[in-house]
């Protein structure tokens, strides 16, 4: 009989179900963003515009844009503007699936089989004792609330296009770009020897939350907008994407193995 060896069970730790329906949908639920890059190269080639569009120079939201024509200070044209709009829906629903389907308990463990989660710790408080949360349980229900807000942000940037002269799709994209770069970034840290991606997570963190820096302090006046604005939202659906594999693949064996018992 295969099973896994656990460290008997401490105050306010319990066994994650790492082989449950809810948390193998989360994870590949979260690993299906790449659609994006899909669809993206796909609306790129169909560009209209008066010039190639360059993903160096070109905004991304350019290629969501519903009509053809001069927008700010740039000539835009994007005949599958829909199918660009839908990716950034079905991504946002993806990453909130996954806020909602990978428990915090999965998450402070990185869905390893066999390894207790830890709720809260009991600390001495004159005659009596208090129960507080751990610091990895905070940092987990912390990840699923950014990555949730990230999906939120990228379905409000595929329902309202830059072109509608709605303040929303700015606060949209915003919410994607701040909430993704700080959930990788925690990530990163609450995995950090837990899986060898840890520093790749962080890495994807660091970099766009620095990029989003830059962008505010340069008001996206630079040479390249287009390129640094894929260093804020390329990170974010690299490093999210990658989370959900590790957790997918590491829930699909744990599944695996329980089926051959």
């Amino acid at each position: 009989m295969k099973g896994h060896v656990t460290e008997p069970a401490t105050a306010g730790s319990f066994l994650p179900d790492t082989r449950s329906i809810r948390a193998n949908i989360g994870g590949w639920a979260q690993l299906s963003v790449v659609q994006y890059f899909v669809a993206e190269a796909a609306v790129i080639q169909a560009w209209a515009g008066p010039e190639p569009y360059s993903r160096a120079t070109g905004f991304i939201s350019d290629l969501g844009a519903v009509s053809c024509g001069i927008y700010e200070d740039r000539a835009v044209c994007s005949p599958l503007h829909l199918l660009m709009n839908a990716s950034f829906v079905v991504q946002g629903l993806a990453l909130v699936l996954g806020a909602l389907f990978l428990t915090a308990g999965l998450l402070s463990v990185a869905a390893r089989p066999g390894v207790q989660a830890r709720r809260f710790r009991a600390v001495a408080g004159g005659s009596a004792q208090t129960r507080v949360l751990t610091v990895p349980w905070i940092l987990a229900v912390t990840i699923r609330i950014l990555t949730g807000v990230a999906g939120l942000g990228t379905v409000i940037v595929g329902l309202v296009p830059e072109d509608l002269g709605s303040p929303w799709h700015f606060a949209g994209a915003l919410m994607f770009f701040i909430a993704g770069g700080f959930a990788l970034l925690l990530l990163g840290i609450l995995w950090w020897r837990q899986t060898p991606v840890s520093w790749f997570l962080a890495a994807c963190g660091l970099t766009c939350i620095g990029a989003l820096v830059i962008g505010a302090i340069t008001g996206m006046e630079v040479p390249l907008p287009g390129l640094l604005e894929r260093f804020m939202g390329y990170p974010v659906t690299i490093g999210l994407a990658t989370a959900g594999l590790v957790i997918a693949q590491r829930v699909h064996t744990e599944r695996r193995s329980h089926r051959s018992v």
